[in-house]
């Protein structure tokens, strides 16, 4: 039996990738580490952080900027063509209850970015502790962990923009889909919107900017009140397909409105995709992206109530957006079990 665990069930890690000043955020790199190192500093207060840094230099810059997190934080090395590990490092399940890391193809978001690197991660990361000796499939599916959301019990939610794009597994029919999410992630449905990316979102509309499962029965939602922006017509559409879905109990979900913050742009003029549904749950804790906003209290306030055992942390995330993605984007969480021996010999 396979299972895909939410991301509010217990974990044993968080993995990022520090940005370096020769990548994509060589124009931001300050304000880029500052985020960063707030984010760090947040979660190794809760839980193992796992940092992929490129070598042993970048190792001791990042070592420099947080000097005081002890054994709470554990370096890999490894080179990245983006730091976005939400979509390029491993997806776990859980299979007859022990965790399986499924190691799919990644394709730069179809093809829009070198990704070479990116792809070859995880093999790097099976090589060094805490991976090594972790049970890993590898498949031959082109999937994003930013496309797909758990419910935890049998249920993914995603976007036929994305999945069905023609750029990712283009001879695969809708249903031929759906089978291999039965296979590998255990699903037995699959709640399909159809909706756009939001303007400067390259992922295809990536399901974790849009919507995302609270609880089995709660989903909170990216939401426009603004009959002048570009969003409203689409996210009102998006609004009636969720209210359209019904829970495991076959009753509608609670739904949860996130606003959109107000538009702000890059130096090219360009809108980016700011939102708050690209939050983080980690253990005891929700990390809100917020953008120094009129709205970051109002979503902050709403989701306190989707988690109400959890401490709600504001997490500055608009130096992030100038390269697309957000606090979700930029993490990957690894269930409890996954690591629960290989910690101890670090």
């Amino acid at each position: 039996m396979i299972r895909f665990p939410a991301e509010w069930e217990k974990q044993s890690a968080i993995l990022i990738a520090w940005p370096h000043k020769s990548g994509d955020f060589h124009n931001h790199i300050e304000s880029v580490e500052q985020t960063y190192v707030f984010i760090a500093k947040t979660i190794s207060e809760y839980q193992k952080l796992l940092i992929v840094c490129r070598d042993d230099s970048h190792q001791q810059h990042i070592k420099s900027l947080l000097p005081d997190n002890g054994r709470k934080v554990v370096y890999v090395q490894a080179s990245v063509n983006d730091i976005w590990v939400r979509d390029t490092a491993f997806i776990t399940v859980e299979q007859d209850g022990q965790p399986q890391l499924l190691n799919f193809r990644f394709n730069g978001w179809g093809n829009k970015y070198p990704h070479h690197e990116d792809n070859a991660l995880n093999h790097k990361l099976l090589a060094q502790l805490p991976f090594k000796d972790i049970s890993h499939t590898d498949i031959d599916f082109i999937l994003e962990g930013g496309s797909v959301e758990s419910d935890g019990v049998d249920t993914v939610l995603t976007t036929r923009q994305c999945l069905l794009n023609p750029n990712r597994n283009k001879e695969l029919s809708q249903a031929d889909i759906e089978q291999q999410l039965n296979v590998h992630l255990g699903c037995k449905r699959v709640l399909w919107l159809d909706q756009d990316n939001l303007s400067g979102d390259d992922t295809d509309a990536h399901i974790d900017t849009l919507a995302r499962f609270c609880s089995a029965t709660t989903i909170a939602y990216t939401s426009c009140e603004d009959p002048e922006d570009q969003h409203y017509n689409g996210l009102k559409r998006m609004e009636t397909q969720l209210q359209a879905f019904r829970a495991l109990d076959n009753k509608p979900y609670k739904l949860v409105a996130l606003p959109l913050p107000e538009p702000f742009f890059n130096d090219e003029g360009e809108r980016l995709p700011a939102n708050y549904a690209n939050f983080l749950i980690i253990n005891n804790a929700v990390l809100v992206p917020v953008y120094n906003d009129p709205m970051d209290n109002i979503a902050l306030e709403r989701l306190a109530d989707c988690f109400p055992d959890h401490k709600i942390i504001p997490t500055p995330c608009k130096p992030l957006v100038h390269q697309y993605g957000s606090l979700h984007c930029m993490t990957m969480q690894f269930p409890e079990q996954v690591f629960s021996k290989n910690f101890s010999d670090i």
